[in-house]
């Protein structure tokens, strides 16, 4: 089965980090876009980041620019996200998904979505 499995989630404060992860199963990540998308509740998807894994080109929704950063590990078939300066708003569940096209292509082109990770931000 061609999947996702996020994990690094968990309950933070405001200003803290986490970090998550994205592993692949049952396919390598070479020459996808690989983003994440985050859910708040009653909320549509939201675009968080992406990675162009054929030549790691980066790209950040400007809610999280500065604060957030992707990366690609292809030895361990994982991308992760690296969340920092956490604020309630980022509270959501966070999944990955790939597309054999470009990073901004719309929701409908990504695929292999995982079960997500909740990031609860809060004091």
């Amino acid at each position: 089965q061609l999947q996702f499995v996020e994990s690094g989630g968990g309950l933070v404060q405001p200003g803290g980090s986490l970090r998550l992860s994205c592993a692949a199963s049952g396919f390598t990540l070479d020459y996808y876009g690989i983003a994440w998308f985050r859910q708040a509740p009653g909320k549509e998807h939201e675009w968080v980041s992406c990675i162009m894994t054929g030549d790691g080109s980066t790209y950040y929704a400007n809610t999280v620019k500065g604060r957030f950063t992707i990366s690609g590990d292809s030895a361990r078939n994982t991308v992760y996200l690296q969340m920092n300066s956490l604020r309630p708003e980022d509270t959501g569940t966070y999944y990955c998904a790939k597309t054999p096209r470009w990073c901004d292509s719309p929701r409908k082109d990504f695929d292999s979505w995982g079960q997500g990770t909740q990031v609860t931000v809060s004091s």
